[in-house]
């Protein structure tokens, strides 16, 4: 667990052994999670439910093993705690990723949001935060925030 968190962090200057995922596909991975994770505790609590949204989102959507998604999310949390905004991750995002990973990026949050069935306001604010920085327009975010919501029958 500590050699992928020491990559996911940049710390480890040695190359990704092979069968590994390269270490810029960590620090990817790593920083969406991240967003997934703010969108998570934005209403100042982190719930049992919402861990394991993200780590299921993690696997399903990001092709994870559980092992891994829980150190990639350990990674997430660390640096989102010592990160003063999210440019950082949406950064590292915008330079690796497609329009369309970008979009399923932002449908992975819509996820989250809609984890307890509902969408507050902190959280609508947050999305469309996220969407900004990560180069969407609005009309992609409500497009992509409909397609959750009839994936997930609301």
């Amino acid at each position: 667990m500590f050699d992928i968190v020491k990559r996911l962090m940049g710390q480890d200057k040695e190359p990704a052994e092979s069968g590994g995922a390269p270490s810029g596909s960590d620090r990817i991975l790593m920083a969406a999670c991240a967003l997934l994770l703010e969108m998570a505790a934005i209403d100042g609590e982190f719930s049992a439910e919402e861990q394991q949204a993200v780590l299921a989102i993690m696997r399903q959507d990001y092709g994870v093993d559980a092992h891994a998604a829980s150190d990639i999310m350990a990674a997430a949390q660390a640096e989102r705690a010592r990160s003063i905004d999210l440019w950082r991750f949406t950064n590292i995002i915008n330079q690796h990723y497609s329009k369309a990973d970008k979009l399923r990026v932002i449908e992975t949050i819509w996820k989250v949001v809609y984890t307890d069935g509902r969408l507050h306001g902190h959280e609508d604010h947050l999305v469309h935060t996220l969407a900004t920085l990560l180069n969407l327009s609005h009309p992609e975010l409500i497009a992509a925030k409909l397609r959750v919501k009839k994936a997930q029958g609301f």
